[in-house]
């Protein structure tokens, strides 16, 4: 049986990696997994997925999936979708539709949080309606379990408000366990 599986972790903890790593394991058994991503998402050029380590691979948008006919779905083995939270309920929906109905997994990878410590609109749903919710762990500089996002700014200070997208990696956010991110200590020595 087919399931929906959303896979979450804060900035840094792999989960590009993670979806390469697991297209790679379908194709060494000789399936086909179909890597998407959303269509906002360019910050490594059109239709390529990158991780921070340097694994990428070409992929497709979420936005093309949806238009995709349920025999061009059936081609596939397996949907991977990194950057899931900048998915929308519509697009989400069409993911249970893939599983329920296609019986095809989609495995789902994303932020469950925003810098505000908000969800984002494709984490809410994938929340609600993931057959399995993982949790792909990273560490606070102190130690700690990480699962807070925190914005900063060029001085390395956390930003407390804006707007809820911006992309960026390293140079914009860091992953802080809940206690410092609501001390707003990045670990920066003042």
């Amino acid at each position: 049986m087919a399931k929906l599986y959303f896979r979450h972790g804060a900035m840094g903890s792999s989960k590009t990696a993670n979806a390469l790593m697991v297209d790679y394991n379908y194709y060494e058994r000789g399936k086909r997994a179909l890597l998407v991503k959303p269509q906002l998402d360019d910050r490594d050029g059109v239709g390529i997925m990158r991780s921070r380590m340097g694994l990428q691979k070409q992929c497709r948008f979420v936005e093309e999936l949806v238009r995709m006919t349920d025999e061009q779905l059936r081609e596939y083995d397996c949907i991977i979708v990194d950057e899931a939270q900048f998915c929308t309920k519509e697009q989400v929906r069409f993911f249970v539709h893939i599983v329920d109905d296609l019986e095809i997994p989609v495995i789902c990878y994303g932020l469950r949080t925003d810098f505000m410590h908000n969800l984002f609109e494709g984490s809410m749903w994938l929340m609600a309606w993931a057959d399995a919710i993982e949790e792909i762990k990273t560490v606070c500089w102190c130690g700690h379990a990480a699962q807070c996002n925190a914005r900063i700014d060029e001085n390395g200070d956390m930003v407390r408000e804006g707007e809820q997208v911006v992309l960026g990696a390293n140079d914009k956010y860091i992953s802080l366990c809940r206690k410092h991110f609501y001390e707003g200590n990045t670990g920066k020595k003042k």
